[in-house]
């Protein structure tokens, strides 16, 4: 059952993102869902999440940078599979991975960068399964439809996706081949069905070689994505990056 999240404003405003629940090893399929919870809410509010809109970090080092692809963006009427790969706050649709990068971003005040490619990837989740296999197959690196600007500025990014097919999405792998992160520090953060991380941290190592990825990322599975924020809280604080 997905989960109504009521919200209070945020001073600034997000740059708009939607997220696909992201599969593991088995795909991009959903699973079931658990019941309505009294967790901690975000403050964010979907008013407040205009396109091309960024907050800043106090001292501009921080970026979460987030691959989403929505199933659905209605609230209403969704199918399993829709509901399972969603988070709704106050009757806008917002995508597990997105979700989670905006507590991320609430809590350490970093910078907001939505990734997405050129040609959007479809909401219907059995054409998303074709078009995300038919990638994988040809190795393919789908263009970015923009550009972090000035990426020298930050020392740290959050980098968040979900796991498709025990992999990075390609488009994840457009985005890492863009910059050179050399003496950076990356984060990484996952949502899955069960599979977590699979291989994917090692990936982002060998495609940033000169960065440090820390490897103790955070993981949430799509059954619990909606009641996570006390546990992404306990792993920034854990990680001294909690504002």
């Amino acid at each position: 059952m997905k989960k109504q999240l009521s919200a209070l404003l945020l001073s600034a405003a997000l740059i708009l993102g939607l997220t696909a629940c992201g599969g593991g090893q088995g795909g991009v399929s959903n699973q079931s869902a658990p019941p309505q919870s009294s967790a901690p809410t975000p403050s964010t509010t979907p008013e407040s999440m205009e396109p091309g809109n960024v907050t800043s970090a106090p001292d501009g080092k921080a970026l979460v940078a987030y691959f989403s692809v929505p199933e659905t963006d209605s609230a209403e009427n969704m199918n399993a599979e829709e509901e399972n790969s969603t988070v709704v706050i106050d009757g806008e649709v917002l995508g597990n991975t997105q979700y989670v990068a905006y507590v991320i971003q609430e809590n350490t005040e970093a910078n907001l960068f939505r990734i997405e490619p050129v040609t959007a990837y479809p909401m219907d989740h059995a054409e998303l399964e074709k078009v995300a296999t038919e990638e994988k197959r040809q190795n393919a690196r789908p263009e970015p439809s923009a550009q972090v600007e000035d990426m020298e500025q930050y020392d740290t990014i959050f980098l968040g996706y979900p796991n498709w097919y025990g992999d990075l999405p390609m488009i994840l792998y457009s985005f890492l081949e863009q910059y050179d992160l050399a003496g950076k520090t990356i984060i990484p953060f996952v949502t899955s069905g069960a599979s977590g991380f699979s291989g994917t941290i090692g990936t982002i190592q060998e495609l940033q070689p000169d960065a440090t990825v820390i490897t103790d990322g955070l993981s949430i599975t799509r059954a619990v994505v909606q009641d996570a924020e006390p546990e992404i809280l306990i792993w920034l604080n854990g990680m001294g990056y909690a504002g």
